[in-house]
């Protein structure tokens, strides 16, 4: 079964850091970008950080210079490195990634759990 896992999440104090995971796991041809998503209470989830398959990168604006996102294609992995971290970035982060689960077809998205991240100020 194809799923993804992220960790990484918890308490951090403002100006700290915390580095997430998310490992996707399962029958999988081939993986095309992945991304970090966050959504806070009451509002939409929005787009924090994404990676093609070649490696290009988007972040949103209140996240760069601070957020870094890679990729282990070895390992299935994405990460986001959080840096300089802010209680406006409290929210729970989701992993979403593009995954080909079988030869032939097109590729569709796929969400892990979720791990919640909170910035104490």
């Amino acid at each position: 079964q194809v799923q993804l896992v992220e960790s990484g999440g918890g308490l951090v104090q403002a100006g700290g850091s915390l580095r997430l995971s998310c490992a996707a796991s399962g029958s999988i041809f081939s993986i095309n970008a992945m991304g970090w998503y966050r959504q806070a209470p009451g509002k939409q989830r929005e787009l924090v950080a994404a990676i093609t398959s070649g490696g290009s990168t988007n972040y949103a604006d209140s996240v760069k210079g601070r957020f870094t996102i890679s990729r282990d294609n070895a390992k299935n992995t994405v990460y986001l490195q959080m840096n300089s971290l802010k209680p406006e970035d409290t929210a729970v982060y989701y992993c979403n990634a593009n995954l080909i689960v079988a030869i032939a077809t097109m590729g569709r998205g796929y969400w892990g759990q979720g791990t919640q991240v909170t910035v104490s100020s």
